[in-house]
C-alpha cells in the first residue's frame, strides 16, 4: 500500500491527494490500467463522460478487489449536458455506465461562459448532493470571476476546482483564490501531457539530486503545494513510479528552481474562450 495522504474537502469528505487519471485512455485499455493503478496503491480514479471510458472504469472498480467504499471516484459533466434537467439525466447516465450507486465527486467540466448555463447546472449539482447521488461537488477549469459568480448565487461552495497546473503554468493567483474560499486545487496535465516538461533541465537536475525521475519531481512538487494531482499512464512501470513520491521531499532550492519555470504556457485551451460541445 502507498502512503498517499488525504485532503479534507470543505464538506468534510476525505479525498486522496494523489489519484489516477484516465484522460485519452481507450475504453478497452481502461480496465487493466485502473486495476494496475489500484494494485499499485491508488484509491482515487478520475474519469469524465467525454473520455468515453466510464464503462471501462466501472469494470475496473468491480474487478479490482477493493471495496467500493475504499475508492474515490470522480467523473465530469460534459459541456453539451449543461443545464438543470439535462445535468440530472447526465449524472444518472454516468452512474449507469460506471455501474455505481453514487459518485464521490462530480465536476462541471468547463465553465462555457459564452453559453452561460453553469448556474443552472450548479443548481442541479446541489440537488444531486442533497439527494446523496454524489458526496461532493465541484468544478473544473473555472476562473476567479466564474467562481465568484457561482458562489454568489449558491449556498454551496465548490469543493474542488480541477485546473491545468504544472511547473510551466503554476496558477498562483487562482490557487490563492481557492485557499481563501476553502476550495481544493486539483491539477490536470501535471506532467505537461508529455510535451517538453519532463525534458526540462531544471527538473532533470532536481531528479538526479534526489535519485528520482522528472515526473516524480513534478508530482512531488504538487503534493508539497497542497494540490490534489492526477497523473495518467497506461504503462504499469510508470503507474507504479508516479505513486512512489512520498519517500522524499523537495527543499527550498528545489522549490525556487521550479517556481522559476513559470511561463504561462498552456497545453490545453483557455477556459474563458473554450466552448466546444461536440
Amino acid at each position: 500500500m502507498s502512503n498517499v495522504p488525504d485532503v479534507t474537502l470543505n464538506n468534510d469528505v476525505s479525498m486522496p491527494q494523489l489519484g489516477f487519471g484516465v484522460f485519452l485512455v481507450p475504453d478497452a485499455e481502461t480496465e487493466p490500467a485502473v486495476v494496475a493503478a489500484v494494485e499499485a496503491g491508488y484509491r482515487a480514479i478520475d474519469t469524465a463522460r467525454i473520455y468515453e471510458n466510464e464503462e471501462g472504469t466501472g469494470r475496473a472498480i468491480k474487478s479490482c478487489g477493493v471495496p467500493r467504499e475504499e475508492l474515490f471516484v470522480t467523473t465530469k459533466l460534459w459541456n453539451a449536458d449543461q443545464g438543470h434537467d439535462s445535468t440530472l439525466r447526465a449524472c444518472e447516465a454516468s452512474l449507469g455506465r460506471l455501474g455505481l450507486d453514487y459518485l464521490d465527486l462530480y465536476l462541471i467540466h468547463w465553465p462555457m461562459p459564452t453559453r452561460d448555463r453553469y448556474l443552472d447546472t450548479w443548481r442541479a449539482f446541489e440537488r444531486l448532493l442533497a439527494e446523496g447521488r454524489v458526496r461532493a461537488i465541484g468544478v473544473s477549469n473555472f476562473q476567479p470571476a466564474q467562481l465568484t459568480r457561482l458562489m454568489d448565487a449558491s449556498d454551496v461552495v465548490p469543493a474542488v476546482n480541477q485546473i491545468e497546473l504544472h511547473p510551466y503554468l503554476q496558477q498562483a493567483e487562482l490557487r490563492d483564490f481557492h485557499a481563501e474560499h476553502g476550495i481544493v486545487t486539483e491539477a490536470w496535465a501535471p506532467l505537461g501531457q508529455g510535451k517538453g516538461l519532463l525534458d526540462d533541465p531544471a527538473l532533470a537536475a532536481i531528479a538526479a539530486k534526489h535519485g528520482k525521475t522528472p515526473a516524480q519531481v513534478a508530482i512531488r512538487w504538487q503534493l508539497q503545494l497542497g494540490n490534489v494531482v492526477i497523473p495518467k499512464s497506461v504503462t504499469p512501470a510508470r503507474i507504479v513510479e508516479n505513486i512512489a513520491v512520498t519517500d522524499f521531499e523537495l527543499d527550498g532550492d528545489d522549490l525556487a528552481a521550479i517556481a522559476a519555470l513559470e511561463s504561462g504556457h498552456r497545453y490545453g485551451p483557455h477556459p474563458d474562450t473554450f466552448d466546444y460541445v461536440g
